[in-house]
């Protein structure tokens, strides 16, 4: 098979589909790869450690995307890029389709076998291939809070773990799964003053059980939520459900009632986001106000620490990738239900059932197109 690599088009997105480890891996089995110049640059790989690892390197992302037999990134594609897609190409990335009719109308306009990152999920319920930037982003996001609690970038400048004398701030995260858990892990670290809100009770249990007296842990319902909001300067929306439209669990109403300055990351953006005041914003252009507070939506958080995230990924991704490359698709889909679950397009036709609820559409059962 040919696999190609396309540099990120997403606004500063600097992380890369295939590392050179890959590469080399990939080549010994038998297939050819073929990198798009400096796709590797942002994520401090330099072309010449692919041409080491046996790739190829070309010139432009078109001669990449026309080349290959699967192409393999990290983000889902931009629109300047809906014009490589063709029929019966594999393209193995995230892509969020939920909130996205645009892009998903164009899969099925053109026929292009899609496999999303976020939605294999394995006999045991995890999802492998998005725990790894949950875990970057979960952490980035109490950094990402701390930094803009800070007075000169528009926060209420509150040190986020205090001082002796003075209290720590309030971090509210909603959601615990592995955002949640990693924002806990580091807004504990840094001695914050810690809610967790969730509606799964053994979930909840079990990180009582993780963190003790460091955290508090609350039952999901509107009424708890607001009322933790009011005293929260840094709230952090930590919701998943894989392949769907984020449930809105902050309202506008709830917005108005919190502290001026106090500020709200949405890293369930990605899938719509969970704040009813969130949309999505990009690391050129990052935060907005609303009704005092600042909304912080940036919907590839984990781009900006490339070289952590870029092998994280793809530590998790090869398998899948490497599975992939020796099937093909169909075999791969019949063989392993964790990659069956990922494919959200399929021949013209939704695959993923999340993805069609969330815009209205039918869909149809991959095992009756194979």
């Amino acid at each position: 098979m040919i696999v190609g690599v396309p540099k990120e088009v997403k606004d500063h997105e600097t992380r890369v589909g295939l590392v050179p480890s890959g590469a080399t891996a990939l080549r010994e089995a038998g297939h050819r790869v073929l990198v798009e110049t400096q796709a590797g640059a942002g994520s401090s790989i330099p072309d010449q450690d692919y041409v080491d690892a046996g790739a190829e390197i070309l010139t432009s992302a078109a001669e990449v995307w026309r080349k290959a037999d699967l192409v393999v990134k990290v983000k889902e594609p931009q629109p300047a890029e809906y014009a490589y897609f063709r029929p019966g190409l594999i393209l193995f990335t995230y892509l969020h389709l939920a909130p996205l009719p645009e892009l998903t109308g164009k899969l099925l306009e053109t026929k292009l076998n899609s496999v999303a990152y976020e939605t294999i999920r394995e006999r045991d319920g995890s999802l492998p291939l998005l725990t790894p930037m949950s875990e970057v982003a979960g952490r980035m996001a109490v950094q990402v809070g701390a930094q803009y609690l800070e007075k000169p970038n528009g926060g209420r400048g509150i040190l986020l773990g205090g001082v002796p004398g003075v209290a720590p701030a309030n971090v509210v995260i909603l959601g615990g799964g592995v955002v949640g858990h990693q924002s806990a892990k580091m807004a504990v670290g840094l001695g914050a003053h810690v809610s967790i809100i969730d509606r799964n009770m053994e979930r909840l249990r079990q990180l009582d059980d993780i963190y003790s007296s460091q955290v508090v842990t609350l039952a999901s319902n509107s009424f708890t939520i607001r009322e933790t909001l009011r005293q929260a300067d840094l709230v952090i929306g930590a919701v998943l459900i894989p392949g769907a439209s984020a449930p809105k669990l902050v309202r506008r109403d709830m917005v108005q009632t919190m502290r001026k300055g106090a500020v709200m990351v949405d890293v369930a953006i990605d899938q719509g986001g969970c704040f009813e005041t969130s949309h999505a914003t990009t690391h050129t252009d990052p935060v907005y106000v609303v009704d005092g507070v600042l909304h912080y939506c940036v919907s590839n958080m984990p781009a900006a620490v490339p070289h952590t995230s870029t092998f994280a990924l793809t530590n998790a991704t090869f398998p899948y990738l490497a599975e992939l490359c020796a099937k093909g698709l169909q075999r791969a889909c019949r063989e392993n239900p964790a990659i069956r679950e990922g494919v959200n397009t399929y021949g013209g036709y939704i695959t993923y059932p999340g993805v069609a609820e969330s815009q209205g559409l039918g869909w149809k059962e991959l095992t009756a197109l194979l």
